[in-house]
């Protein structure tokens, strides 16, 4: 399993619009790919304007060729891409440890 962690910015004022859009765009296009496993979306307190995505893909290649090569991500850029302030910062992560619940 891989983490992608997508550190988003948007443009400051904008939250309850984004709010929205980031949730709506996760579940028309990201939550359908092939190999999606689940998500979750963090909120900056310090910097209302900053979000974490991370979401859990069964490959890299789920992310990097499935999705964002598919018309699927254009669609996603089009919902959340108006309000990002400049690019996200994506990075991919493979577990090495976790806590019991």
């Amino acid at each position: 399993m891989i983490l992608e962690l997508a550190d988003i910015r948007i443009q400051p004022g904008k939250q309850a619009e984004f709010d929205e859009a980031i949730q709506r765009g996760i579940a028309q296009t990201i939550s359908k790919a092939k190999g999606y496993l689940g998500h979750k979306v963090q909120k900056g307190i310090e910097a209302p304007e900053r979000y974490l995505l991370m979401v859990h893909w069964a490959t890299l290649e789920n992310h990097t060729v499935d999705f964002r090569e598919s018309p699927a991500f254009t669609e996603w850029r089009g919902i959340v891409g108006p309000f990002f302030a400049g690019a996200p910062h994506v990075e991919h992560f493979a577990l090495l440890t976790e806590s019991a619940k």
